[in-house]
């Protein structure tokens, strides 16, 4: 079964993953093997400071929304970024459904969904959605 529109919000230590379509909703989340820790950055250090995503975790994450459509990554720091990097590497056709990464905190799941509902102008009428 397809899904439309699918929705991650991922950090270090989860990745919550909704998908939205004609059916309805959906929710997956997933954590690493290993959540990483954050390590502080120190003066004159190399490096982003975060320990590099599971492999394992991320594939987790991208066979999560293989059938999707189109995709949007949010999170709150570089692991929405590394994500979608991983992505575009492992399997360019779905990378290329990738259609937005951006920035967000914690926000509950509520305010994911509306955010992904707002993103893909999903239950808006159509005059207000060509207007958005």
């Amino acid at each position: 079964m397809q899904h439309f529109h699918a929705v991650i919000w991922i950090d270090h230590l989860e990745a919550r993953v909704f998908h939205l379509g004609l059916s309805g909703l959906n929710e997956v989340i997933l954590h690493p093997h290993l959540p990483t820790r954050h390590i502080h950055h120190k003066a004159n250090s190399i490096g982003s400071g975060h320990v590099h995503e599971s492999g394992e975790f991320l594939k987790q994450v991208l066979d999560a929304v293989s059938d999707a459509g189109e995709i949007l990554i949010l999170g709150p720091s570089g692991a929405k970024v590394e994500l979608a990097k991983y992505i575009r590497e492992h399997n360019p056709q779905i990378g290329d459904r990738i259609v937005a990464v951006e920035a967000a905190d914690h926000p509950s799941d509520p305010q994911i969904i509306a955010h992904a509902k707002l993103h893909f102008k999903i239950g808006i009428p159509r005059a207000a959605a060509d207007r958005a």
